[in-house]
């Protein structure tokens, strides 16, 4: 099955296909309703991914024409290192698609591109009732040890 699975970079003509991954996305973290993301923030994040001054970019999983997942990561300096660091920011299956090597594909398409960008690290966060993706995670990476805390400003 995952023979045919194609992990590339996002293309323009990708809009249509890629906006109910990220609305999954965003839905399946609560960001609906009263809560949704600002229309504009959508807009912003599709146009950084095609400007080459933004170090954010993303991947598609891609099977028959059909869209299945999404990943967003960005580049950034770190004070400890002197190659910048990867964040993987997003990523997102269809439901259908989770179980069938999908997630996995798409963190490998980000560790090539961090390789390739010369990141010594991929690092994501993942909130913590997020169980299923986290049978995953589990076996691609390894807990760092730390926690997140923020203040919204």
């Amino acid at each position: 099955m995952a023979d045919d699975l194609i992990i590339r970079p996002i293309a323009q003509g990708d809009h249509d296909r890629w906006l109910p991954l990220w609305d999954g996305y965003n839905a399946f973290y609560g960001r609906t309703g009263d809560t949704a993301l600002d229309p504009a923030v959508t807009v912003m994040t599709w146009s950084r991914f095609f400007d080459a001054h933004e170090p954010v970019h993303a991947l598609v999983a891609e099977r028959g024409g059909r869209l299945l997942g999404l990943t967003h990561y960005l580049f950034h300096r770190s004070t400890t290192a002197i190659a910048p660091i990867c964040y993987l920011q997003d990523l997102f299956t269809i439901a259908e698609a989770r179980g069938h090597g999908v997630g996995r594909a798409l963190i490998e398409g980000v560790y090539g591109a961090a390789r390739t960008a010369g990141a010594p690290r991929v690092y994501w966060q993942t909130h913590e009732t997020n169980a299923t993706a986290m049978r995953l995670y589990d076996q691609v990476a390894e807990k760092s040890g730390f926690l997140v805390y923020r203040k919204l400003l």
